[in-house]
């Protein structure tokens, strides 16, 4: 008998008359203004100024949904280059008609390395210190949007689990389910919440920040760990890519490169010593 087995039918927006508001992009936008705040004060702590933390939230913003919208369509729907091409920047669907869609689809993987990249042009016609500094501090502020991002997902009743006997399980009403899953989403939110307080904890309780790279492997290590690990009990993103390779998802193959390159740079990588 489950009887913490939940039905989840949310309500996943309000109409406002003149724009309805998705609770989904609320939880975006939280991760956003949450990220910059902590940002602001590691910026205040070392330093630096306001109008680079500007530039910084801007630089952010762009190449993390750039990243993460591209990242989905080459990782999980190739096929909207060809079949749909303007839905992959818009969020209306031209195929058959046009209808709004909003971007639902987003990935965790493509969203990092859009934040690598914009942070590397961030730094080259900004800051000019170096990438690894950078990435250092905005990670800690990253790890806790996540959290939200994953709360988001969970909203939307999307990146659904395996289904379960579990008492944690949950029943997608909205996906027109009668069967429990795992609230994969939850797992990894929840997760999510440590990997930022150890990394909040590494930067203000130690030296480590000053070990260019150190923090910024912490969180590809522990980030894509737990979503290493999570993708066992959720479902395949696409269809026939529950064993991609060997007993690996798409998911699982895209994140052990992330953990392996965390690894290099807390425990191999060296700085290159500034000439004088």
């Amino acid at each position: 008998m489950h009887i913490l087995q939940t039905s989840w039918k949310p309500i996943k927006s309000i109409d406002l008359g003149f724009f309805e508001l998705h609770f989904y992009s609320v939880m975006w936008i939280i991760a956003f203004v949450l990220g910059f705040y902590i940002t602001k004060r590691i910026w205040k702590n070392e330093n630096q100024s306001s109008e680079s933390l500007d530039s910084l939230f801007i630089y952010s913003v762009l190449g993390i949904m750039i990243g993460a919208r591209l990242g989905h369509v080459i990782f999980y729907q190739p096929e909207l280059f060809k079949d749909d091409f303007f839905s992959i920047f818009l969020p209306f669907s031209f195929k058959d008609g046009i209808r709004f869609t909003g971007f639902a689809g987003l990935a965790s993987h493509g969203a990092a390395i859009g934040m690598i990249i914009s942070m590397y042009l961030f730094n080259k016609r900004v800051l000019k210190k170096s990438i690894l500094w950078i990435l250092d501090r905005v990670v800690v502020a990253t790890a806790l949007g996540a959290v939200f991002v994953r709360i988001g997902n969970f909203i939307n009743s999307e990146i659904v689990g395996k289904e379960t006997d579990s008492a944690l399980g949950v029943i997608f009403v909205d996906n027109g389910e009668t069967f429990a899953r795992h609230p994969a989403q939850l797992y990894e939110a929840f997760c999510y919440i440590f990997v930022f307080l150890i990394l909040f904890y590494f930067y203000w309780k130690t030296k480590k920040s000053k070990q260019e790279g150190f923090l910024f492997g912490l969180f590809l290590v522990l980030l894509w760990t737990i979503r290493f690990f999570v993708e066992f009990v959720k479902e395949a993103q696409v269809d026939g890519r529950d064993d991609y390779v060997w007993f690996m998802n798409t998911g699982q193959v895209l994140s052990v490169p992330f953990i392996l390159i965390g690894l290099y740079f807390m425990f191999v990588y060296k700085p290159k010593k500034a000439l004088n």
